[in-house]
């Protein structure tokens, strides 16, 4: 079964405003109110719970288009389909501990994720914030998140902080808060070179409070292959994957139309036709085509709760990792080709650019890929 839920106008509809949001850096309302009619947010929620019951491998499909319309809206929108991602692949695994995600995000419910800390390298596996526990089994989370996409909009935050208050030593604790709960506050600017309609403002947390029922785990820091972690790790990497292979992808469909009208002074002939040129697009779309394949059998492995055993975590990194890399490759190609009025800010490709830069910077960054790859190959440095 291959569902689809955007349809070609309303792609079309999404990218005719991605110019203006970039431009003016602000948020896609607008967007997100027509993803939000088409049920694209439900789209992971079982059909049982109201959603359209898309599958992970769908799911990239699905992404991978978005982002040809617009990559920021793609991005914001990204985190939201995580933690939505999650709570699936915790179901299906035989645990209830996160129904309340498919069951509010089928509401009508939006989630962000409050994750990222500056300088924090350990990402899923540890905290600078702090987890406080009020007595009753719940906790308040105070600390600084950064690359919050979806800050104006979200209505719940799936975060985490370390409890260090317990015998058994710290834990990591995570949980959903409520925007209006208290305790929030959206800080910063989002002054960015790309990437800027996703909005990711940093959020303050000064006593954000999760209730015992939206208390999801209290787990011992470093690595684990807790669902829940497992569940984070993999539609974070497979779905961010999906982003830049779509944005990559759209990179290749405006060099392409922009050869074939450009036309060579010298050979009175369009660049479609330099050889030069044909080589250099060939090679964009050779490199990206391999980057399906990943990511789509990686999807349809969670999917069907294939068992990797300890490779799992390095190639999810990898995933990312690749599809990032090759992305910035092959967009880069593109603008080669296209020549210099690629350059100015009104220009697709020029926009495309630097919002691709921006894949760099989201975990698992590549010196992380290539350690977990050394140790799995290896064994840790001394062991």
């Amino acid at each position: 079964m291959n569902h689809q839920i955007l349809t070609d106008e309303l792609l079309e509809r999404i990218r005719s405003r991605a110019a203006r949001h970039d431009a003016d850096n602000t948020f896609p309302h607008d967007d997100l109110a027509d993803l939000k009619e088409s049920g694209y947010l439900t789209a992971l929620v079982p059909e049982r719970l109201g959603g359209a019951g898309l599958s992970l491998e769908e799911m990239t499909r699905e992404q991978m288009r978005l982002a040809g319309a617009s990559p920021a809206t793609a991005l914001a929108v990204n985190m939201h389909h995580v933690w939505v991602g999650v709570a699936k692949s915790v179901h299906e695994r035989g645990d209830a501990s996160t129904d309340f995600v498919l069951e509010e995000a089928a509401a009508g419910e939006v989630f962000a994720f409050g994750v990222s800390e500056a300088g924090n390298d350990l990402v899923l596996f540890g905290s600078t914030s702090e987890a406080r526990p009020d007595g009753s089994g719940g906790y308040s989370f105070h600390g600084l998140k950064i690359f919050t996409s979806l800050a104006p909009v979200w209505t719940r935050l799936g975060t985490f902080g370390a409890d260090t208050s317990g015998e058994d030593g710290p834990h990591n604790v995570w949980g959903f808060i409520t925007r209006d709960g208290g305790g929030v506050e959206t800080v910063g600017d989002w002054d960015v070179m790309g990437m800027r309609a996703s909005q990711s403002f940093s959020t303050k947390l000064d006593g954000a409070h999760a209730p015992a029922d939206r208390i999801v785990r209290r787990i011992p820091p470093g690595p684990t292959m807790d669902p829940f972690i497992f569940g984070i790790f993999a539609n974070f990497e497979i779905l961010l994957a999906s982003v830049y292979a779509g944005l990559a992808r759209r990179a290749i469909e405006v060099a392409v139309d922009t050869v074939r009208t450009r036309r060579s002074l010298k050979n009175q002939a369009p660049y479609a036709d330099d050889p030069d040129i044909r080589w250099r697009l060939a090679d964009a779309a050779i490199q990206l085509d391999g980057v399906y394949p990943q990511i789509a059998q990686l999807a349809r492995d969670v999917d069907e709760q294939v068992d990797r055993g300890p490779l799992w975590m390095p190639q999810l990194s990898a995933v990312k990792s690749r599809a990032t890399e090759v992305a910035l490759d092959v967009v880069t190609k593109a603008v080669r080709v296209s020549g210099g009025s690629s350059y100015s800010n009104s220009k697709e490709l020029s926009r495309l650019y630097r919002d691709v830069l921006a894949g760099i910077f989201h975990p698992s960054d590549d010196e992380s890929v290539h350690g977990a790859w050394a140790n799995a190959l290896l064994g840790p440095i001394g062991g």
